[in-house]
């Protein structure tokens, strides 16, 4: 009978900590204090991405990892300059390469651009949470449309 009171004064104070570590503090910069800032910049991929031949991949946009995940393609990388510019530029080389834009949206420390094209459909999300300055994380999904 103590181990369960044990395991159930833990997991009311897991509880009651919880809600705490996620509210935001007034005034400060949201993505600093909550912790979630991270090196982005890895060497470059070595091998295929996956991606379709006429996926947008231009000077600014490196990709470091990738992976299939049954048929779906996920690329990770970085872009070298802000959120607000890599939105903006990547928006007009997918649109440029022929893709459609299903859906995007640019925030504060994110965007998002849904798209389809090449016989894929997928999403590119773009994240402002690099420790390097001026870069911005990128992840691509591709799938079959």
């Amino acid at each position: 009978m103590r181990i369960g009171q044990v395991a159930l004064t833990v997991a009311l104070a897991a509880t009651a900590v919880a809600p705490v570590a996620g509210c935001g503090g007034g005034g400060g910069n949201k993505k600093e204090e909550e912790g979630f800032r991270a090196a982005c910049k890895a060497p470059r991929l070595t091998g295929e991405s996956g991606l379709p031949a006429d996926f947008p991949a231009p000077g600014e946009l490196t990709f470091t990892k990738a992976a299939t995940a049954g048929p779906t393609k996920v690329v990770d990388g970085y872009w070298t300059s802000d959120l607000h510019e890599a939105y903006s530029e990547l928006k007009d080389q997918i649109e440029q390469a022929g893709y459609k834009i299903l859906f995007d949206e640019e925030e504060e420390y994110d965007a998002e651009i849904s798209y389809s094209g090449s016989g894929r459909t997928g999403q590119i999300a773009l994240r402002d949470d690099c420790t390097e300055d001026k870069t911005t994380r990128v992840h691509v999904t591709s799938r079959p449309a």
